[in-house]
C-alpha cells in the first residue's frame, strides 16, 4: 500500500514553545528530511512578515533537494476579494515552491464568527484559491482547518467545503483535528464517511492536545487517507503535532505500508536525535522506537528472558529503526551500534577482538560523561582512529587562553590565544573574534592555515550548547555540539565539560582533525 509523508516541522513545528529555528537551521532540517525520504517538505509562510521563510524558499530551490517537494504554505484568499489580488496567494506564487498548501474553514463557526462572511462566499473562497494556485504550481494541497469539529457540529457544510476543494482538483484534501480532541474511533469513521461522499485523495493532519495524534493518525490511513502530515518528534503548538518518527515506524513496520523512507528506518533514530539536536531540544529517552530507554531492559526477568529469545521483550528488532538493546544491568549495552559504526571504518575487524571491548568501554564512559556519538559522528570518528592507531595527530596543543573585556563603550571584546606544536615548531597566534568560541575558532586557524591552507574553505555553521547531567547552576556539566562544513560534507562534533569554553575548544578540535582526516583520505596521503 502507497501512502506519502508531508512533514511540517520547519511550520507547525516551529511554533512549539521554545523551538526558534534559524535560516541555516530550516537549510540543515530541510537536507535531514529530504535523506529521510518525507514526501514533502512545508517550508513556512513566504511574505513579508516571515523574512526568514522568504529566504528559505530562495535559498532551497538552489539546494540539491531530490527526494522530497518542497511546499509552500498559506490560506485561502480572504473574503469579498479576488483571488489574484490576494497578498497572500500572491506571496505564495512568488515562492515559486512547486506545491502550495493552504488551509480554509471547515467549521460553519469559523466562517460565521471569525472571519465573519458568508457560508457560501467560504466555499468560493476555497475553490477560487485553489483553482488560481493551480495554474502557478505542480501540485495543490487543501487543509481543511478544524474538519472533524466542523463535521460534528454541521456535517452537511462541512462535506460541501470538501467537495469544493475536489472540484477544484486539490492534489490532497488534507482533513485537521486542529484542536486535537477527536478519537481514533471518531477519526476512522468520519473519514470514512467522507470517502462516502467523494472520489479525492484524503489526507489527515492531527494535533496532540489528548495524547492521541499517532493513534488518530494511524486510524485515518486504515479508513483510506493515502497522505499524512506530523512533525518530526512531534513539535508543535500546545501539546504538539502527531509525530512523524513513530508514525513511519509504525506505517512500515506494523502495517505494511510501502513508504519512501522504508529503506531509511535503521537511521530512524539518527534522525529524530539529528532534528533534536538542531533545534536544541531535550531528546525524550522513553520516545517509541528512537528513545534511548525504548530498547532498555532492567530486571532479572527481563533480562533473562530477552537474551534467551528477544523477540518475547521486544515488539522489533531495535537495529530495525538504528536503536540498539541496553541491558542496564550488564557490560552489552550500546555495544551493537557502536560495533556498526566501527564496521564502517574497518570492514573486516573481527567482533570479539580485544580492541573492539577496548574501544566500547571508551565510548560508553565517554558517554555516561555527556558525549552523544550519535549526533556527533566526527568526534566518534576520530576517537575510534584514534584508538585503532589509524590517524596520528598533525599538530599537538599546547594550550589556549581567552580575555572577555568590555570596554568604555559597553562593547564586548572577545580575544582568544591558542599555542600549538607542529614538528618542532611552536606556533603562538591571538585573535578577536564575536565572542569567545569564534574568537578560539580564528586563533586556530590562523595557527595552522600556513600548514595546512585547505583550512581556509571549512565553515562553522552550527554552535549549540546544552546542560547536562544532575548538577544545577554554574557548575553543570555542558555539551558543545558543533556544525562543519568545507562545501564537499558536512560533520558534527561534541565536546563536553563542566567548563562551556573547554567543551567547545574540544569540540573545535575535533572538527579540524576530522578535516586534516577526510583531505588524506581524499588526496590519498
Amino acid at each position: 500500500m502507497s501512502l506519502s509523508l508531508y512533514d511540517t516541522t520547519l511550520r507547525d513545528g516551529n511554533q512549539a514553545r521554545g523551538i526558534n529555528f534559524s535560516l541555516n537551521d530550516k537549510i540543515r532540517v530541510a537536507h535531514l528530511l529530504n535523506d529521510f525520504g518525507v514526501d514533502y517538505i512545508e517550508g513556512g509562510w513566504p511574505n513579508k512578515s516571515n523574512p526568514i521563510d522568504e529566504k528559505f524558499f530562495k535559498i532551497i530551490s538552489k539546494e540539491h533537494i531530490s527526494t522530497s517537494k518542497i511546499a509552500a504554505f498559506g490560506s485561502t484568499r480572504r473574503p469579498k476579494i479576488k483571488a489574484e489580488q490576494d497578498s497572500i496567494l500572491q506571496d505564495l506564487v512568488k515562492s515559486e515552491a512547486p506545491v502550495k498548501t493552504i488551509f480554509g474553514k471547515s467549521w460553519d463557526i469559523h466562517v460565521s464568527e471569525v472571519i465573519r462572511t458568508e457560508l457560501e462566499e467560504n466555499l468560493d473562497m476555497i475553490s477560487s484559491s485553489i483553482e488560481f494556485l493551480k495554474a502557478h504550481s505542480e501540485q495543490v494541497i487543501y487543509d481543511a482547518e478544524h474538519f472533524f469539529d466542523g463535521y460534528k457540529a454541521n456535517p452537511e457544510y462541512a462535506l460541501k467545503t470538501i467537495k469544493r476543494a475536489e472540484q477544484a482538483k486539490a492534489e490532497y484534501i488534507v482533513l485537521c483535528d486542529t484542536n486535537g480532541g477527536s478519537f481514533p474511533w471518531e477519526i476512522e469513521k468520519i473519514v470514512s464517511d467522507v470517502l462516502k461522499n467523494v472520489n479525492c485523495k484524503i489526507g489527515i493532519h492531527c494535533h496532540n492536545d489528548i495524547g492521541l495524534a499517532v493513534a488518530n493518525s494511524l486510524s485515518a490511513a486504515v479508513a483510506g487517507a493515502v497522505h499524512i502530515q506530523g512533525v518530526i518528534n512531534g513539535y508543535g503548538e500546545r501539546c504538539g503535532n502527531a509525530n512523524l518518527i513513530t508514525i513511519a515506524a509504525n506505517l512500515c513496520l506494523k502495517m505494511g505500508y510501502d513508504l519512501k523512507c522504508k529503506d531509511n528506518l535503521p537511521r530512524l533514530r539518527y534522525f529524530s536525535l539529528a532534528v533534536d539536536e538542531v533545534a536544541n531540544a531535550q531528546s525524550d529517552i522513553r520516545a517509541p522506537f528512537v528513545g534511548e530507554t525504548a530498547f532498555a531492559h532492567k530486571g532479572g526477568a527481563h533480562i533473562d528472558g530477552v537474551l534467551k529469545v528477544s523477540h518475547s521483550f521486544e515488539h522489533i528488532n531495535p537495529e530495525a529503526v538504528g536503536n540498539t538493546r541496553e541491558l542496564i544491568t550488564s557490560d552489552q549495552a550500546g555495544g551493537a551500534l557502536i560495533v556498526e559504526k566501527l564496521s564502517k571504518i574497518l570492514p573486516n575487524i573481527d567482533k570479539k577482538s580485544p580492541i573492539v571491548a577496548e574501544l566500547l568501554e571508551i565510548v560508553k564512559n565517554k558517554e555516561n560523561q555527556g558525549f552523544a556519538f550519535d549526533t556527533a559522528g566526527a568526534s566518534f570518528e576520530m576517537l575510534a582512529r584514534r584508538q585503532l592507531g589509524l590517524f596520528k595527530d598533525k599538530f599537538k596543543q599546547l594550550g589556549y587562553r581567552v580575555i572577555e573585556d568590555m570596554g568604555e563603550d559597553g562593547l564586548h571584546v572577545s580575544e582568544a590565544s591558542v599555542k600549538l606544536q607542529i614538528g618542532d615548531k611552536i606556533i603562538h597566534e591571538v585573535s578577536e573574534g564575536d565572542g569567545p568560541v569564534n574568537a578560539l575558532d580564528m586563533a586556530l586557524r590562523k595557527a595552522l592555515i600556513e600548514h595546512f591552507p585547505g583550512i581556509a574553505s571549512v565553515k562553522l555553521d552550527d554552535y549549540k550548547v546544552r546542560v547536562l547531567g544532575s548538577k544545577v547552576g554554574t557548575d553543570a556539566y555542558v555539551r558543545a555540539w558543533i556544525t562543519f562544513g568545507d562545501g564537499k560534507e558536512n560533520w558534527h562534533t561534541a565536546g563536553v565539560s563542566t567548563n562551556i569554553i573547554e567543551a567547545s575548544w574540544l569540540a573545535l578540535l575535533d572538527g579540524i582533525n576530522y578535516y586534516i582526516l577526510v583531505t588524506e583520505m581524499r588526496t590519498g596521503q
